[in-house]
């Protein structure tokens, strides 16, 4: 069984990307940055990312329910579609993630 490599390289730079925006900084500093973050503290930031837009998201709309007059239906809306989205992409890269993991796990030595 082949394994796809340029797969492999496109999950690679999907992963230096998230270090890079865990960082603060872009793609190309998280290349060379690699080697002072390691995974777990930058997948830990992703997830408190995810985290905090999730309850910001919640927070609008329960503010919102109440009868919150600082707080807009579309505003509601926007920051509920914004944790969506960073929760599947959350979903996605873990996926790759796993799907890469078992590609190695059935290469023949």
């Amino acid at each position: 069984m082949s394994m796809n490599v340029s797969g492999v390289d496109n999950l690679l730079a999907q992963m230096r990307a998230i270090v890079a925006q865990a960082q603060g900084g872009t793609a190309s500093e998280g290349v060379a940055g690699a080697g002072r973050t390691d995974f777990a503290s930058a997948l830990k930031a992703q997830l408190d990312g995810v985290s905090s837009r999730q309850e910001a998201a919640d927070a609008m709309q329960n503010a919102f329910v109440l009868g919150d007059d600082k707080v807009s239906l579309s505003d509601t809306m926007i920051a509920m579609q914004k944790a969506n989205v960073a929760f599947q992409t959350t979903v996605q890269v873990r996926n790759k993630v796993i799907a890469a993991y078992n590609d190695i796990m059935n290469m023949q030595v």
